[in-house]
């Protein structure tokens, strides 16, 4: 099933998980460019069962009650429909892990994230509860942990409007839901309410605590037995350092009638808020990554995508051409890298490697078709636009390519350049900038023809990918290295015009309007005599100095 496509726009790539009710892909929107999550009803569930139809009306029911809620801490619904025999479903792709992953990785929880996390679910749940809908399979794996610390959940594929047709569906199947999770009422089938979904969060807050569900068992019978007709174990007892009010709710939450538990969402959010860590605490900074208490101990804080850049490699390393007029790289004046490289985006992809001639579908009994279809793949993705789907399978096969050919092999060192090169054409500076690093580094290490040119290039590619991402002090000091360098090249007179370009501009930026203006001026000259007074280049210099103020009619 990879690789097709679904509604004739969602094209299925890899497959995340499946369940009773059908599977969840990662697929990309052919239209827009994006990575989708898509979640298919399966085809045997559909025809030749006796309650298809049921299940038919109970996935329909899900893409329409999913799209009514509009809540940050709830996966948003793009589209919904039938394809074939099969319903879908396409929903935002969130990043991060899930919240059993989450779990795994950090034994003991501490008891703070819990509060956390049972926080912001009640915060989902109390906007899911006023629809009014039910969640009815809230769940480590249904609750996703982003990197900013922010809580998404996920699947309302259960979930139900509170009326007497959809409350009365499970009467005529099997209960809906997992029964680790499930409360009493729903165990027996009866009708389910809000106070339900607080029964999954008082089993969720007790795994998070205790690091296993307060009743498990060898079968989903024996389990739900246990919930029906056994105490819960007060979590203090299996850890001490729980507070005794956070034990007290977690009981409550658990009760076994539904009129001992917490009358909402909001009585236990603010049973919580004593519990919950604030920016008075002390703590400072950004906050780990997946830290669910960061929303709350900095509220409405930005995420810092902005991390500390690479540090610049040493141009020094870089030696200059024995003859400034051969390089092993020829270079086109009309694009910003290199024309001649075959591996550029936009100029289709040849899988030949340039420095050998060697190619990946050719390399001996060591290369796979893996390798060389995702070469095919990409090169197709490319000539159609799909930029973001092709950073992705090669972002996939690297380490395949590197096991399989090793890791400095030309094979490698190609699909690495591809990989920077699309990440740049992309817009993902942030993962292209180290790529470029390492490359540059490589090149620089190497004798071969052309390698000092190509170094220089990545280490050009490497500042443009700062000034993207407005690391303005950092980007200024590497155009100002690379400037000695790409003037010694006389076949490429464009290049020391652009860099000089961008240092103008970067002083502008840093506010330093003075040097601005005589750096431009400069470039002005130079750029008319280049491209002559009515070229496009110094057009644009001269609209920058007439906004400076310095320059008239």
């Amino acid at each position: 099933m990879n690789g097709r496509v679904v509604a004739e726009r969602y094209e299925l790539s890899a497959l995340l998980g499946q369940g009773g009710m059908g599977q969840v892909w990662i697929a990309y929107d052919r239209r827009l460019d994006r990575r989708v999550g898509v979640k298919l009803l399966r085809p045997d569930r559909v025809s030749g069962t006796p309650d298809a139809e049921e299940m038919r009306r109970r996935f329909v029911r899900e893409c329409r009650v999913t799209a009514q809620v509009d809540h940050p801490g709830l996966v948003t619904v793009h589209d919904a429909g039938s394809d074939g025999d099969d319903l879908y479903l396409v929903m935002q792709y969130v990043e991060g892990a899930d919240l059993a992953d989450h779990l795994a990785e950090h034994d003991p929880y501490p008891w703070q994230w819990a509060v956390s996390v049972a926080a912001q679910l009640c915060a989902v749940l109390a906007s899911v509860h006023a629809v009014p809908i039910i969640h009815r399979d809230l769940k480590p794996r249904n609750v996703m942990v982003k990197p900013d610390g922010t809580l998404t959940v996920l699947d309302l594929g259960i979930a139900a409007a509170l009326d007497t047709d959809t409350t009365r569906l499970t009467h005529t199947g099997s209960p809906i839901g997992s029964p680790a999770y499930m409360a009493p009422e729903q165990a027996m089938g009866g009708t389910v309410g809000p106070y339900t979904d607080l029964y999954a969060l008082g089993v969720l807050l007790h795994e998070l605590l205790s690091g296993e569900v307060p009743f498990a068992g060898s079968t989903a019978l024996g389990v739900l037995h246990r919930h029906l007709y056994e105490p819960p174990v007060p979590v203090r007892r299996l850890r001490a350092d729980v507070p005794e009010q956070l034990e007290a709710l977690v009981l409550r939450l658990l009760g076994k009638d539904p009129q001992e538990r917490p009358a909402d969402a909001q009585e236990v959010y603010q049973a919580l808020v004593p519990l919950l860590p604030t920016a008075s605490q002390g703590q400072s900074g950004a906050g780990a990554p997946m830290d669910p208490t960061r929303p709350f101990l900095h509220p409405h804080a930005p995420w810092p995508v902005r991390a500390t850049a690479p540090p610049v490699p040493p141009l020094a390393s870089v030696p200059p051409p024995a003859d400034p007029r051969v390089s092993g790289m020829s270079a086109d004046p009309r694009t910003s890298r290199p024309g001649a490289d075959p591996w550029t985006p936009g100029a289709g992809i040849d899988p030949r490697i340039p420095e050998t001639g060697a190619d990946p579908r050719s390399s001996g009994p060591g290369g796979g078709p893996d390798v060389a279809a995702a070469v095919d793949e990409v090169k197709r993705l490319l000539d159609q636009g799909r930029i973001t789907h092709a950073v992705d399978i090669l972002g996939g096969i690297l380490p395949a390519a590197a096991a399989r050919h090793g890791a400095h092999s030309p094979v490698v060192r190609t699909l690495r350049k591809q990989y920077a090169a699309t990440l740049m054409d992309d817009g993902q500076y942030r993962r292209a900038l180290p790529e470029l690093r390492a490359l540059a580094e490589e090149y620089a290490r190497d004798s071969g023809p052309g390698a000092a040119r190509q170094a220089l290039q990545f280490h050009y590619e490497a500042a443009q990918c700062l000034e993207q991402l407005g690391e303005v002090t950092q980007a200024l000091d590497e155009y100002r290295a690379l400037l000695p360098h790409f003037e010694r090249y006389p076949d490429d007179p464009v290049r020391p015009l652009e860099i000089r370009r961008s240092i103008g501009h970067l002083l502008l930026a840093l506010g330093e309007r003075g040097a601005a203006h005589e750096a431009l001026s400069r470039l002005l000259y130079d750029a008319e005599r280049l491209h002559g007074p009515h070229g496009a280049f110094p057009a644009e210099v001269r609209r920058t100095l007439y906004w400076l103020g310095q320059v008239r009619g």
